[in-house]
């Protein structure tokens, strides 16, 4: 990651310093604005210029842009900080890791101010609304402060077309069905735009996948108190969205992370899950029953199909966090072995069950698919995807900002 800091009057310095650390400690009120950015070169400018006239002299102010594009976008904000009165950093990361939200998450960790603001750099969201989101916050004493376009007074207005609308509403509803609790008081969860305290956030507790960080610092942190500002989604200086389907896909993917944070929860998904396993179990049953082959080679044959799709599954919606932790074709072959095992393990189990316990067939059958499904869930958590003993949890990270 490379990283420079303009030299612009007031800036902070090497925050790596601890003597330069303790002089940078910021006064009450202070915000640094987190700005992640992908190829926004041409709005960059004109979000720096909007910045200075929104923000007033009294309130100190930084600006942090994460920057992961492949133009020249650092280079333009190089050189639209000199005429910036506030401090101007940009971080550029050569891995998009976690795509918006990690970028969010990295400008976190280098905000040095008491309130962090989140935006988008395409000025899509007024920086106008910055001290109005500071003073909302001193005011009502929370730690997460949303502007949102669903209170009155605010408004969609910017969201063109009908499609992204409507995609929008049914991801809002969505996310709001999912996490009832956890989004209490925000009507605007897919907002990018908001201020939270430093202290209400651990970054090392976020783990980010594709753009709705809001959303990943709703659940994951649990801001004790929350407000919210109206605002006016305005229309883009200029470029496109970047929203697309593959990041349709990934906040799918980011819904399902979240909602199997627990245990229980994680069970649920894996029988849920397993059970898709049984449509292409039967068609490749029919389809090879159907070439000629025996029944009994079928069944195997065909039980692997299932077993494939069902590994697809989880390792992309349940396991994705854990991955890292095993080579692909090892987390394969386990998955493989103890799925296999749940039919070899199934009928002596109800062999057991009706000989030794006096049960009936039919109920026999039923304890043994729910005692191969709990130990098949606990074997694949434990055996597959856990970390190996003395295995390091944490890859290492290269963050700094040089001045």
């Amino acid at each position: 990651m490379s990283s420079f800091e303009s030299t612009a009057p007031g800036g902070l310095g090497e925050l790596g310093d601890p003597a330069v650390r303790v002089a940078a400690i910021p006064e009450p009120g202070a915000v640094t604005v987190v700005v992640p950015t992908f190829n926004e070169a041409a709005n960059i400018r004109e979000l720096l210029h909007q910045i200075t006239d929104s923000v007033p002299a009294g309130l100190p102010c930084e600006v942090v842009f994460v920057d992961d594009s492949t133009d020249d976008t650092p280079e333009v904000i190089k050189q639209a900080a000199r005429d910036c009165p506030f401090p101007v950093t940009v971080l550029h990361r050569e891995v998009p890791e976690g795509g918006l939200g990690g970028a969010v998450v990295e400008g976190l960790r280098a905000a040095s101010s008491q309130w962090i603001v989140v935006m988008d750099g395409d000025c899509q969201h007024p920086p106008s609304l910055i001290p109005e989101l500071i003073a909302s916050g001193e005011r009502t004493h929370a730690s997460l402060v949303v502007a949102s376009r669903y209170v009155e007074g605010g408004s969609r207005a910017g969201l063109a077309g009908g499609y992204r609308i409507a995609v929008s509403r049914a991801a809002t509803w969505l996310t709001k069905a999912l996490f009832p609790r956890a989004l209490r008081g925000i009507s605007d969860p897919m907002s990018g735009f908001f201020a939270i305290r430093r202290s209400a956030v651990t970054a090392e507790a976020l783990r980010p996948l594709g753009y709705k960080i809001l959303l990943e610092l709703a659940v994951r942190s649990r801001p004790r108190q929350v407000t919210e500002v109206p605002f006016v989604f305005q229309d883009r200086f200029a470029g496109e969205s970047k929203s697309t389907a593959a990041e349709g896909l990934r906040f799918l993917r980011h819904l399902v992370g979240l909602r199997t944070a627990s245990r229980a929860a994680r069970m649920v998904v894996f029988g849920l899950l397993g059970a898709t396993g049984f449509v292409p179990n039967l068609l490749g049953l029919y389809a090879l029953t159907a070439a000629g082959l025996h029944y009994v080679p079928a069944e195997i044959l065909a039980n692997q199909l299932g077993v494939a799709w069902n590994f697809l599954l989880i390792e992309h919606l349940l396991f994705r966090e854990r991955r890292r932790h095993r080579k692909g074709w090892d987390r394969a072959g386990r998955f493989a072995l103890l799925a296999n095992a749940d039919l070899v393990l199934r009928i002596p189990l109800i062999a057991f069950f009706v000989g030794h316990l006096g049960m009936g067939a039919l109920s026999a059958t039923a304890l043994a698919l729910v005692t191969t499904f709990v130990l098949r869930f606990a074997g694949t958590e434990a055996l597959v995807y856990l970390p190996r003993r003395g295995s390091g949890r944490h890859g290492g990270r290269t963050t700094g900002r040089a001045a």
